[in-house]
Parts: C-alpha cells; sequence; structure tokens
C-alpha cells in the first residue's frame, strides 16, 4: 500500500522575504510622501488659514505610530506577528477611508493620525521579524536591503501622487493607499511563516510592558542608540514638514517638485545599499561615528553658505548638500536601528515597540518644531540640522562608551 505524503507549503526565500519586509515598511513612506504633492491643494480645499498647519497631515501620521507601536509591540509578543500586523492594516485601511471621505481639516487629521497608528504595526514589527530570524552583522544587512527599498519608495511617491491628483483628485490617493495595504498584505500572509514560537510568547499586560521599558532604560546600548536614532529622524522629518513649502514655493518648483525630491531619495537610498556592503567589512559602530562626524561637519559649514545667501541659497548648491547629508543619514539609519535591538534578543517584539515609540516620539517632535519655524528660508531647517547632528554625535559615543 503506497502511503499518502502531503507536500509541504513553500516559503519565501531570504530574498522574497526581504523584499515583502520592504513593501510593508514602503507603506509609511508611501503614506507620506504620495501625501507631499497635495499638500497645497488640500490645505486650500479644506480652508487651512495657517500655511504651516499643513505639515500637520504628515506630522499625525508620526505621532500615530508613535502611540501604536506601544500596543502592537506587546500584542505581537502574545497573539504572534501575524495577528498583529493584520489588525494594524486593518485599522489603516479604515484611518484612508476616514481622510477619503473628510470634508474638514480636523477629520483629516483624525483619519491620518488613524493610519499611522495601523501602519505602526508592519513599520515596528517587520524589525522584530529580521530579529526573531537574524542577529548581528547579519541583521544589519538584511535591514539594509530593507531599508534601501523602504527609501527607494520615496523616489517614485511623490511622482505617484501627482498623476493621481492630475488624474483623479487628491482624494484618490488615499484609495491608492488601500489597494497597495490589502495586496501587501496578502502577500505576506501567504508566503511568510510565524517567526515568534508558541513557548516564546509573552503575556499581554501593562506591567509588561512597563517593566520592559524600564529594562530596556537601563541598557546604555538601547536607549542611547533609540536617543540618536529620534534625532536623526527628527532631522529627517524637519525636511519632511518643510520640503513642499521649499521646492515647491520657496523654490518655485511647482510640478517638477517631485523629480528633485526624488534626486535626494535617490542619495538615500544608495548610502543604504552601499552600506550592506560596509557594514559587512567596516561594521556598524565605525560606519556611525564616520557617518555623524560627515553630517555635522557639512552642517556647519553650509549653515555659514545659508546666511551668506540670507537664507535663500541657489537651489544646485542646496541640492548638493543635501545629497551628501542624506547620503549620511541612509548609512545611519540601518546600523543605529540595528545597534539599539543588538540587546534586545530576548525582548525583540517589545523591544522593537518601545524603541520605535521613543524615537518616534522623539522625531515627531523635533521635526515638527522645525518645520512650525519655516519663515520662506532654509534657515530654521539648518539650525535644526546643526543642533540636532551635534546632540547624535555626542549621545553616540556616550552609547558606544564601553
Amino acid at each position: 500500500m503506497t502511503a499518502i505524503t502531503t507536500p509541504q507549503k513553500k516559503t519565501a526565500s531570504q530574498t522574497e522575504f526581504i523584499i515583502i519586509l520592504s513593501m510593508m515598511m514602503a507603506l509609511t513612506a508611501l503614506s507620506i510622501d504620495a501625501m507631499l504633492p497635495a499638500l497645497g491643494v488640500i490645505s486650500s480645499e479644506l480652508q487651512v488659514s495657517n500655511p504651516n498647519d499643513r505639515q500637520l497631515i504628515v506630522t499625525l501620521i508620526f505621532f500615530g505610530q508613535a502611540v501604536g507601536q506601544l500596543f502592537f509591540g506587546p500584542l505581537s509578543d502574545k497573539t504572534g506577528r501575524k495577528p498583529a500586523i493584520a489588525l494594524g492594516y486593518g485599522l489603516f485601511v479604515a484611518g484612508a477611508l476616514v481622510s477619503y471621505l473628510s470634508i474638514s481639516f480636523p477629520t483629516m487629521l483624525i483619519g491620518r493620525a488613524l493610519q499611522g497608528f495601523g501602519i505602526s504595526a508592519p513599520r515596528a514589527l517587520s524589525l522584530a521579524l529580521v530579529r526573531d530570524k537574524f542577529k548581528g552583522r547579519r541583521m544589519a544587512r538584511i535591514m539594509s536591503f530593507v531599508a534601501t527599498v523602504f527609501i527607494l519608495i520615496p523616489m517614485i511617491a511623490p511622482s505617484i501622487g501627482q498623476g493621481i491628483i492630475m488624474l483623479a483628485g487628491w482624494r484618490n490617493i488615499f484609495t491608492f493607499f488601500i489597494v497597495f495595504a490589502l495586496l501587501t498584505l496578502a502577500w505576506f500572509f501567504l508566503r511568510v511563516p510565524e517567526t515568534l514560537a508558541e513557548e516564546n510568547r509573552k503575556p499581554f499586560s501593562l506591567r509588561h510592558i512597563f517593566d520592559s521599558t524600564l529594562a530596556i532604560i537601563k541598557i546604555r546600548t538601547a536607549i542611547g542608540y533609540t536617543i540618536t536614532i529620534g534625532l536623526v529622524q527628527g532631522v529627517f522629518l524637519g525636511y519632511l514638514n518643510s520640503s513642499q513649502q521649499i521646492f515647491q514655493e520657496q523654490y518655485a518648483l511647482g510640478d517638477r517638485f517631485p523629480l528633485f525630491f526624488a534626486i535626494i531619495s535617490l542619495s538615500l537610498g544608495s548610502a543604504s545599499l552601499l552600506n550592506s556592503k560596509l557594514v559587512m567589512n567596516y561594521g556598524m559602530l565605525d560606519l556611525v561615528r564616520w557617518a555623524l562626524n560627515a553630517l555635522v561637519s557639512m552642517a556647519f559649514v553650509f549653515i555659514g553658505v545659508a546666511f551668506a545667501f540670507n537664507g535663500l541659497p541657489p537651489l544646485w548648491l542646496l541640492m548638493v548638500y543635501l545629497m551628501a547629508s542624506f547620503f549620511s543619514i541612509g548609512i545611519l539609519f540601518g546600523n543605529i536601528n540595528t545597534l539599539a535591538m543588538q540587546p534586545l534578543g530576548h525582548l525583540a517584539g517589545i523591544g522593537a515597540a518601545i524603541i520605535g515609540s521613543l524615537s518616534t516620539l522623539l522625531s515627531t517632535l523635533l521635526g515638527m518644531a522645525i518645520g512650525q519655524s519655516y519663515n520662506g528660508t532654509i534657515l530654521p531647517f539648518m539650525v535644526g540640522m546643526i543642533v540636532l547632528s551635534s546632540i547624535a554625535f555626542f549621545v553616540n559615543r556616550w552609547a558606544a562608551k564601553e
């Protein structure tokens, strides 16, 4: 009698795993950058009185993420990664529908905050998925590949948003978000197995969150690099908040804004891709130190240039500076996240959540302060760049100290 065998279900290869995680993380970038060309028309249609208030359409995504990660990280430690990610996607889709139907600016902001809360699940738990499977330099290499795709998405996201506005109006940008989210979620569930074993799951409780937070705060490398992440991301968020006004209005680029935004994003993506090779040869600590040195040095040089031109340097000169600076930031992104997570293998899910939440909250507040200071010149951004990168330099030295 011939035995009947059941074929094993094939799972994603490492390459496909990286691509799936990249698409999950890319939804965050799409949710932000595809909206940038629409900020002006939304501000006008929803009658926003203060020109800088339009930046809240970007900022509220980050506030939602900061809160959401503290919920989804512990939840994933109890239920596994996949159920928590599914719930997050559901809330993101609900938030996109609220924004699509909004007839007032406060309603738009409620929808954006809900989107941020929902997208915090795949954003934070992607890091936990990687930490479940890899560690050390191999983890940093995987995260660099993921970050490359994640960062390259902004190259096309504003153009996608601009195209949708021209063809179907700004509200259908949210339709695109919903379709992309559902397709990505289906791919993830079909091809990626659960990475958190039953025996490694922990109860969901406020006490667990509190105790884990205290444990992470006591680990100098974890909290030090978490603060460094927040400072560096604060610079980046300050740029995102101000970019539409700087390029479309200050430099009168109009519909060409997505092109210039893409060029700067290419610098970020190239750095992350190169980092996947460099980290295997030089290690994370040296790369972070070199990148921070370059970031601070360039900021001190260029603020002098900015003042010489009364805050309005030639566009080509600003582009050269931004590309060089964001190349350094691209090197930093993958490495400092990995360094923060490195000592937290036993707390991967909630560790990713706490690190993500604290760093996102810090970067949101700092980035909002930079954006709301916009005055028609790049000087507020440059002051923010110098202050935050300098503090990050010293915090990094403290975190890396043996």
